[in-house]
């Protein structure tokens, strides 16, 4: 069981690629962080956004836990403003 909530069939190759490869990381933690905010936001994606994310799925998992939970700072090229939504997403989804 993946995990997501939503169905790729309307979407394009590329964000049915990225869609998977959010919700098959192999730390199950970044599965939930980077999987549900593709869920909620794949659609809504910027080309730019999308070449932002696919190089965030490129990052080691235990690097980019340690970013999205603030216990390392984010090198430069990845502290963008779609890992700042990534953040703070992950935040609010784990307030509810």
């Amino acid at each position: 069981m993946t995990g997501t909530t939503r169905t790729s069939e309307q979407l394009d190759p590329r964000r049915r690629r990225i869609l998977f490869r959010a919700w098959h990381r192999g730390i199950r933690e970044m599965d939930l962080i980077l999987g549900h905010f593709a869920d909620k936001n794949i659609d809504r994606l910027s080309a730019e956004e999308m070449d932002i994310f696919e190089s965030l799925l490129a990052v080691d998992d235990r690097d980019l836990i340690q970013w999205v939970t603030g216990e390392v700072a984010v090198p430069r090229e990845h502290d963008t403003a779609l890992f700042q939504k990534i953040r703070a997403y992950r935040q609010s989804d784990a307030a509810c």
